[in-house]
């Protein structure tokens, strides 16, 4: 993978970076389609520590892709283009901040910020072409045609209509556990599984644990798996809420599909994030088959290739690589 940086021209086409909310990759790719080094770094978050403090995240990363392809620091542009699929990056606003902040680092002449959702749809349809939904921590959806245009949502949590995702059927689940501890709420085999999980005996001794921070925040994501196994076991409160999670993937592609005029066309409909790639049975199901009702001509399938491929193809889409170069970086990352 060592290469050495020419005098007077950057040795990669690609800067690619695809940076989540818990770690950052980036990957130097010459036009050809080689790999040529990589580098990973923490999660990407501006509005908790700030732009530049955010950007410097990824500049570490970016460090150690040029150091394992060799490039000497220091020496000039490490790439004809940066394409940076960024966690929140929502807004334009927040687009053109993180645009500038990275131009500013002199990476590439040209860089071009996106969500980090639309690097799993570009890593999941061989053209940039389709729609794709992320159900990880929260929930997004993007959509991409050849021609430039594009449709998304601001998926910023319920104040921008999103439901569920990891973190929101934890919250779902603790409610509806809460309340069939203490016969406000119907019974639910949740009220014993999600104490049970943390080693807790009661609904009362996990609702006190989470509001003394003794479980912190951090761990209510574990939640979403107790709640799939209980829906699995034949809760029919747990399994309702599975079939709203398939109800909100479906009318989020469907959505973006009808903007994009393919809801009547083939079209890729790919599935990321976490709890989408579990491929829990009753989830998984009760998509495809209300999508099919919706969108008889969409072609469902989960993204196995990591993001930071779909940041790569963004970029060389960008830059004009022929598709021998796409179909070589591709098997890079089989």
């Amino acid at each position: 993978m060592g290469v050495t940086q020419g005098a007077s021209a950057p040795a990669a086409a690609v800067l690619a970076v695809d940076a989540g909310n818990s770690k950052t990759d980036v990957a130097l790719v010459s036009a050809d389609g080689e790999v040529l080094g990589a580098g990973r770094s923490g999660g990407f978050q501006p509005p908790v520590v700030g732009v530049e403090p955010a950007v410097d995240v990824l500049a570490e990363a970016v460090r150690q892709a040029a150091a394992s392809a060799g490039i000497p620091a220091g020496s000039g542009p490490l790439a004809r283009h940066v394409s940076a699929c960024l966690a929140n990056a929502d807004f334009p606003a927040e687009e053109e901040a993180l645009t500038a902040a990275i131009a500013r680092r002199g990476w590439a002449p040209g860089v071009e910020v996106r969500n980090d959702t639309f690097a799993v749809l570009r890593a999941g349809v061989e053209q940039p072409r389709g729609v794709a939904v992320v159900c990880g921590a929260g929930i997004n959806c993007v959509g991409m045609l050849p021609d430039g245009r594009t449709t998304r949502f601001p998926a910023i949590g319920r104040i921008s209509g999103d439901w569920g995702g990891g973190g929101g059927l934890a919250d779902e689940a603790l409610w509806y556990a809460a309340r069939a501890a203490d016969g406000r709420g119907e019974p639910t085999e949740l009220s014993r599984a999600v104490p049970e999980h943390f080693r807790l005996r009661t609904m009362g001794e996990l609702i006190e644990a989470l509001h003394f921070d003794r479980v912190p925040v951090s761990r209510r994501h574990e939640i979403a798996p107790v709640l799939f196994a209980v829906a699995a076991a034949g809760d029919p409160v747990a399994r309702s809420l599975v079939d709203r999670q398939a109800d909100e993937v479906v009318a989020m592609a469907s959505v973006a599909l009808e903007k994009l005029d393919l809801l009547s066309e083939p079209a890729d409909v790919v599935l990321g994030g976490s709890v989408l790639a579990a491929r829990h049975p009753q989830l998984d199901a009760g998509i495809r088959a209300r999508l099919a009702a919706r969108a008889p001509k969409a072609v469902t399938h989960v993204v196995t290739a990591p993001p930071v491929l779909g940041a790569v193809l963004l970029g060389m889409d960008a830059v004009g690589a022929p598709p021998s170069a796409q179909r070589r970086v591709r098997a890079q990352y089989a």
